[in-house]
């Protein structure tokens, strides 16, 4: 049975926290404005289409030709969200001037090839939730185009409301960083249940 809930707190989590993507798209808001930016995240979304993608059929392929690494990559999908907790309440702050990717389309693509956070998301979803109940391969690439949709929609918000979402960050810091710890330490421990 697919586990929805933890599924949806484990891509909007990972959406949601810094990382490249959103890092970049908040640098590109406040340095060239929200419409100039949007090439920019229509990129990050074509670029995650592609790698999710890719991630899902090797993933595909390497479950079906070795099915005994499932438990493997569930150990390793719940150690990565378990680095994640920690990261999140271990974090460095972020600012706008970490990132000096341009506002450009090919930037947002190019940007998704070397972001390891949404390959190794994939991998995680893909293993731990989506490959053990669907097969089809248009039901897998439905469910990378939810990642890039998602990711996608972080990442506009970040470039609209970067520097609200940097002030509640740094004002509600730690009790933030412990809410989105703790959703990431129960995806993880839902994995086996």
């Amino acid at each position: 049975m697919f586990q929805t809930l933890p599924f949806l707190m484990l891509i909007w989590v990972t959406a949601i926290t810094p990382g490249p993507n959103n890092i970049a798209s908040m640098a590109n808001g406040s340095r060239v404005g929200f419409r100039r930016g949007l090439p920019f995240n229509f990129g990050v979304l074509a670029g995650f289409v592609c790698v999710a993608s890719v991630c899902a059929f090797f993933t595909t392929l390497l479950t079906r030709v070795l099915p005994q690494v499932m438990i493997v990559l569930r150990i390793l999908g719940a150690a990565y969200m378990l680095y994640l907790a920690y990261s999140t309440l271990y974090k460095k702050k972020h600012g706008a001037k970490e990132s000096s990717v341009s506002a450009g389309f090919l930037s947002g693509v190019l940007l998704q090839f070397m972001n390891p956070k949404i390959i190794i998301l994939t991998f995680t979803v893909m293993s731990s939730y989506v490959l053990p109940v669907y097969t089809h391969p248009l039901i897998i690439f439905a469910f990378c185009c939810v990642l890039a949709v998602n990711g996608f929609t972080m990442t506009l918000l970040w470039s609209a409301f970067g520097s609200l979402f940097q002030s509640v960050f740094e004002k509600h810091n730690r009790v933030v960083s412990i809410v989105l710890a703790l959703l990431l330490v129960y995806c993880a421990a839902s994995l086996f249940l």
